[in-house]
């Protein structure tokens, strides 16, 4: 492939397991940027768990958060934003409503939560950095909602949720779990399949000169649409088989590993 663009997951994918960035990863981004290929990330993660990593990374190009559905540059000036219907965000939060689902809403810039939870909760202020703001009513975020998580420890029960909500939603929304314990409601086009599209389009790369690499079921839809997929190594086997190549786990920083053995080759000697 004529290798143009490079765009990578993040959570369990460009950061190890405990959210940091390996420098291993650090030092293989420079050098695929060094040899002329833009780097962008994409991730279900709101603008502001984002732009650090961009700015450790030294990237220019357009990021995806959201799953795509909001663009930013990395100085997080906001190029487009798409919304979930409001009615759909109310339906959405009805029927997640569950014993054992911890309900939040990203919206107007905040992560708002129905209650605080001991693990999930500092985990999200890490991935998110920010706090969260406990909301006894959803109501006056309808509006403007960019994400709605169904969060739970029970991952066959939340399993289980995603074909439920995908069913009573159809193409009203995007619904596909981020992690085991993680079901993102989002806009229809706030994918990672339209999100890489959309980011492509800001550099006037094909998608067919796109390189992903991704670890979950969220990021099947940018697999079917770029023209060379990876799988990390600890991705589950329906996102490994998916994939066209496969590298090591993001605990062994697999990123690295795929631009050194996959994508750097494919510049031949430009990269040298």
């Amino acid at each position: 492939m004529n290798l143009r663009l490079f765009l990578s997951d993040v959570d369990g994918t460009l950061v190890r397991p405990d959210k940091s960035l390996g420098e291993p990863v650090v030092a293989a981004v420079q050098r695929l940027i060094a040899a002329g290929v833009p780097v962008s990330i994409i991730s279900a993660r709101p603008p502001s768990g984002l732009l650090w990593i961009a700015e450790r990374l030294g990237l220019t190009a357009p990021i995806g958060a959201f799953n795509g559905g909001t663009i930013v540059q990395p100085d997080g000036a906001v190029l487009s934003a798409t919304h979930l219907d409001a009615e759909v965000a109310a339906r959405t939060l009805e029927q997640v409503a569950r014993a054992h689902v911890i309900r939040w809403v990203f919206a107007k810039g905040q992560w708002h939560t129905d209650r605080l939870d001991d693990h999930y909760t500092p985990r999200e202020r890490v991935t998110s950095a920010q706090d969260p703001m406990v909301c006894s009513d959803f109501g006056p975020l309808l509006d403007a909602v960019d994400k709605i998580v169904a969060v739970s420890s029970d991952h066959a029960m939340l399993a289980a949720l995603e074909q439920e909500v995908a069913t009573a939603l159809g193409a009203d929304a995007e619904v596909a779990r981020s992690q085991p314990y993680y079901l993102d409601v989002t806009a229809p086009t706030a994918n990672k399949g339209d999100g890489i599209a959309a980011l492509a389009a800001t550099l006037g790369v094909a998608l067919a000169d796109v390189a992903v690499i991704g670890d979950q079921y969220n990021d099947l839809p940018m697999f079917r649409r770029a023209g060379l997929s990876i799988a990390m190594g600890q991705a589950p086997e329906a996102v490994r088989t998916a994939a066209m190549r496969v590298t090591g786990p993001s605990d062994m920083d697999g990123v690295a590993q795929a631009i050194e053995t996959i994508l750097l080759p494919l510049l031949g000697s430009s990269a040298a």
